[in-house]
């Protein structure tokens, strides 16, 4: 598979370092430029497969358009046809040293709001290219061993106002708007980011609208406690913030990602200051909580 890309694709492969449900990925260097990259190859083998095609292309033409130290750079698109059909895609992506916020080990309470405060920040530059990312979850978060951070898979994200044909995101993470086909926006982006911070705080998921059945208008609501109520050493401020961002209504939702980092801020800062007194146990009492985790 390797020989395959390095004949085709220009690149000079060194490891495989991942794989998803319908791609792999590897790193390799770039011969033109001598550019360290991750390369993301996926193959048309059935017609379901035009859809990751698909989302390769967004990925590559959304990054295009985003210039931000927490969002991964895509450089190239390849395109291999076989008899006038794109049977492969090769896309070449910053290569970047770190694991997701699922596989990470245990974080302080600073080091979690520290780290959504940084993809607030890329996720609030993708705003105001007027883009929404749609699609953020811990595995779409990475985390390097120096505190850096990435937003990947860029699939999924679309231009705002945008309504999908199809329902497109990850069940527990994924907003109203998106299980009812509404328009998206940057509130989307604010569920999908406060429901990702709910699982890093608790460990645990926010109930998402699912469909009972085939239908679309029929949905299983289920009750939300608050952060704080299942983790006493979480702050209420903390709680708070994170509750505002999964409301059901956009419109009760922060008013825009730069309000999300405001209050972040406000939030680390307490912590620092003292304002703010999470307990030493926090890690250990959310892992008693969760022994899956263990």
């Amino acid at each position: 598979m390797a020989k395959d890309i390095l004949e085709v694709g220009g690149f000079s492969i060194k490891r495989r370092i991942g794989s998803g449900a319908r791609s792999t990925i590897y790193e390799a260097v770039d011969d033109e430029d001598n550019t360290p990259v991750a390369l993301k190859r996926v193959i048309y083998e059935r017609a379901e497969d035009v859809r990751v095609f698909e989302q390769v292309e967004t990925e590559f033409k959304t990054a295009q358009r985003v210039d931000h130290p927490y969002v991964r750079k895509c450089y190239k698109l390849k395109k291999i046809r076989v008899m006038f059909q794109v049977r492969e895609m090769i896309l070449s992506m910053e290569l970047f040293d770190g694991v997701t916020l699922e596989e990470h080990p245990n974080l302080s309470l600073l080091d979690v709001l520290l780290v959504f405060r940084m993809v607030a920040n890329g996720l609030n530059a993708m705003h105001q290219q007027g883009y929404v990312h749609c699609d953020i979850k811990p595995n779409n978060i990475l985390l390097s061993k120096t505190g850096a951070i990435k937003i990947i898979d860029l699939g999924q994200s679309c231009k705002i106002g945008t309504i999908k044909r199809r329902i497109q995101g990850t069940p527990d993470y994924i907003a109203p708007e998106q299980v009812r086909r509404a328009p998206l926006g940057p509130k989307t982006d604010i569920f999908n980011l406060g429901a990702t911070m709910y699982w890093a705080l608790t460990g645990k998921n926010v109930p998402t609208l699912i469909p009972k059945k085939d239908t679309l208008d029929v949905f299983v609501k289920q009750p939300l406690r608050a952060p704080h109520e299942l983790q006493k050493q979480i702050p209420e401020p903390i709680s708070n913030l994170v509750m505002e961002c999964v409301k059901e209504d956009p419109a009760a939702r922060p008013k825009n990602m730069l309000e999300v980092v405001s209050r972040l801020d406000m939030l680390i800062h307490g912590i620092i200051g003292g304002a703010l007194k999470p307990q030493n146990s926090y890690e250990q009492d959310r892992k008693r909580n969760n022994p899956e985790e263990s």
